[in-house]
């Protein structure tokens, strides 16, 4: 077989970056119109859109290629746990963001890889050093100077999205266990189902029918949204290593900052700003360590399960 020239990398890891960039504009557009419905209907009824809608776009796309036995598990139970701990999180994000900017709910989300690592150690079983706990503690820091507890400025939905934040590890921490054992378009449907047929059960009761084109747009748009985010991350980490195209997931944060100011004329603050950094500071530290070991030349062909 013919060695790849470097031509090929640069292109791939081109790639690779754009697919990544490309998930962190369509997940806080999604997030903006979440935001839009949650004026008008109940986050319940959002969230329920949100992962149907994703369940849905899943089986349009997998089944023609993979057929139903991409439903077959042997892990139903991790799945659930799985599913539930996604669910959690975007419903408790998307109450959130009915109340703060969407710019400050996605720095302080960006909370979110530092709590992968510090759950990893217990749950997991990896290993840790003292620089990765430093690392956390330090970005633990950021997020109180993004939601300055105590002063005025403090709202208490910036609490919701660290429990978002937390949920959302709790997911990642699931996935890694099943990632070795169930094929990412198993693993892809079974993140929302929970969401998806488990609010059926209360959609009756907390039902609003659409009542614009525009609203039942935005519904409809935001399972495909989402899908697309997760399925460019596993374009992304297809074409290049994670350790070239992980630190560009925070595009995500500046993403969610220029659709907080296109739609509400929202900019975060000085102290925001800082928060942030420190944040992805150490979310870039930690992401460094876990895959400085990696060879930045050749793109990995590992395929890998979505995250969010």
């Amino acid at each position: 077989m013919p060695t790849p020239t470097r031509r090929h990398w640069d292109r791939n890891l081109l790639l690779g970056v754009m697919f990544i960039c490309m998930s962190g504009l369509t997940s806080p557009l999604m997030n903006g119109f979440a935001k839009f419905l949650g004026q008008n209907y109940s986050s319940l009824q959002v969230s329920w859109a949100r992962a149907f809608g994703h369940v849905l776009f899943m089986l349009i796309v997998f089944v023609p290629r993979f057929g139903l036995r991409m439903l077959r598990t042997r892990r139903l139970g991790k799945h659930l746990m799985r599913s539930s701990s996604l669910f959690v999180s975007n419903l408790v994000y998307f109450v959130a963001i009915g109340f703060i900017p969407i710019g400050e709910a996605a720095s302080i989300n960006m909370i979110g890889p530092l709590l992968v690592a510090a759950l990893a150690w217990p749950m997991l079983g990896e290993r840790t050093t003292p620089g990765r706990v430093a690392a956390v503690s330090v970005g633990f820091l950021g997020v109180l100077v993004i939601i300055r507890p105590g002063t005025q400025v403090f709202h208490w939905a910036a609490l919701l999205v660290i429990f978002s934040a937390l949920m959302n590890s709790f997911y990642q921490i699931f996935t890694r266990e099943v990632a070795d054992t169930e094929a990412p378009e198993t693993n892809a449907i079974y993140s929302s189902i929970v969401g998806a047929f488990g609010m059926l059960l209360v959609l009756p009761f907390i039902w609003r029918t659409p009542a614009s084109l525009a609203d039942l747009a935005m519904f409809c748009s935001l399972g495909v949204l989402g899908a697309l985010g997760h399925y460019f991350v596993a374009l992304a980490l297809g074409f290049a290593p994670a350790n070239i195209v992980t630190p560009f997931q925070y595009v995500q944060m500046l993403g969610s900052v220029l659709i907080g100011y296109l739609f509400w004329g929202d900019l975060p603050d000085a102290f925001t700003w800082l928060g942030a950094a420190i944040v992805v500071g150490s979310g870039l530290y930690v992401g460094w360590t876990q895959t400085r070991r990696q060879t930045p030349d050749a793109p990995s062909t590992a395929r890998r399960s979505p995250s969010h």
